[in-house]
């Protein structure tokens, strides 16, 4: 499973939930709406199963707007986060199940995030900043020591500093990077240099000028690609999983990357022009649909060529008939083509 919030960019102040914050399809920050979306993929086989609208903070707080733009006055103004995991939520009390919830950095630089999803017992691969601070792996809470004079401390300490995951990686010998190949592209395989480190978060019980204790162990992961960027990951898999493991789970965004570039250049979820609550989310709700009856049809339907699987038929209304002669059925769909073969392995070792 995937999430990621969706920019739709859009001029003026009262189409709902629009407000001037970050836009993922310019770079920067624009006058736009955000819509939280959930996507489930198995195999390089992608599906949308849900989409709600953020709502800023001005326009949670705002009645007046809420109201001409026909909101329900029950729902809240809630974080991107918070709403994700109601979204998960959701759709786990409706019988989905998943492997692993993948995640941007805006919602892994959230512990209360993080936490909540470990809590569930889900397995999770989230992006982070770079300054997002991390502890050694063998880093331990104690009490602080008592002074012979002075206030006695009130908080615990950790028998380690903690720093920046782009500090830690800094420090890593070479051998500790591997370079992996996770899928074909136009002109060659797409390969990366990938580093991985067991640490501590820093998101435990916070302490004095704002500072946290050492949390849960985590799998600290970084990409290193040929342009030169850095990317950092978190993840709570097991003790055990390899590299290979970890990174197929980090590019496995990717196919949900290019699902939410389809829903909006081929099946325009950025071109609704309306302004209401209801209008934004019935527009989405469209467009997931048909991304996947086409996901359907690319695939086709196992019982396509079994005996005694007959499609379902209406009645042909359209040819007159005699009285008493049974109505003449139409098939309700076409032909489906047949289903495509998959793609193979997601990741493999590069030579």
């Amino acid at each position: 499973m995937s999430r990621k919030a969706n920019a739709l960019v859009k001029q003026g102040r009262h189409s709902v939930g629009v407000a001037r914050q970050y836009c993922d399809q310019l770079g920067k920050r624009a006058n736009c709406q955000a819509l939280v979306s959930l996507t489930l993929a198995r195999r390089g086989v992608p599906v949308c199963v849900g989409l709600r609208l953020f709502l800023p903070q001005d326009w949670a707080e705002d009645a007046v707007r809420r109201a001409r733009a026909g909101m329900p006055e029950a729902i809240p103004g809630r974080p991107k986060w918070q709403i994700a995991l109601d979204e998960i939520d959701r759709i786990r009390a409706a019988g989905a199940r998943f492997g692993a919830v993948l995640a941007d950095a805006e919602y892994g630089k959230v512990a209360d995030f993080r936490q909540t999803l470990s809590k569930q017992d889900l397995t999770w691969v989230v992006g982070i900043l770079p300054v997002q601070t991390v502890y050694p792996a063998d880093a331990v809470i104690a009490p602080a020591p008592v002074r012979p004079t002075g206030r006695r401390p009130k908080h615990p300490v950790s028998s380690a500093r903690s720093r920046s995951a782009q500090a830690v990686v800094a420090d890593l010998p070479d051998a500790s990077w591997r370079t992996l190949s996770w899928r074909r592209g136009t002109k060659r395989d797409l390969t990366a240099d990938f580093a991985t480190l067991r640490v501590r978060v820093a998101d435990g019980p916070r302490i004095a000028r704002n500072r946290r204790l050492p949390g849960a162990a985590a799998w600290l992961v970084c990409e290193h690609r040929a342009s030169g960027g850095r990317n950092y990951y978190l993840s709570n898999a097991p003790e055990d999983a390899s590299l290979e493991s970890l990174a197929a789970l980090i590019k496995g965004r990717w196919v949900c990357e290019q699902m939410h570039q389809q829903i909006k250049e081929e099946l325009g979820l950025d071109h609704f022009e309306g302004r209401s609550w209801r209008g934004l989310h019935h527009h989405a709700f469209l467009t997931m649909i048909a991304f996947a009856f086409l996901q359907h049809l690319r695939l086709g339907r196992k019982n396509h060529h079994q005996p005694g699987a007959a499609a379902r038929s209406f009645p042909d209304t359209g040819a007159p008939r005699a009285r008493g002669q049974p109505p003449r059925l139409r098939p309700a769909l076409s032909a489906l083509p047949p289903a495509r073969p998959l793609p193979p392995r997601a990741m493999k070792m590069a030579e």
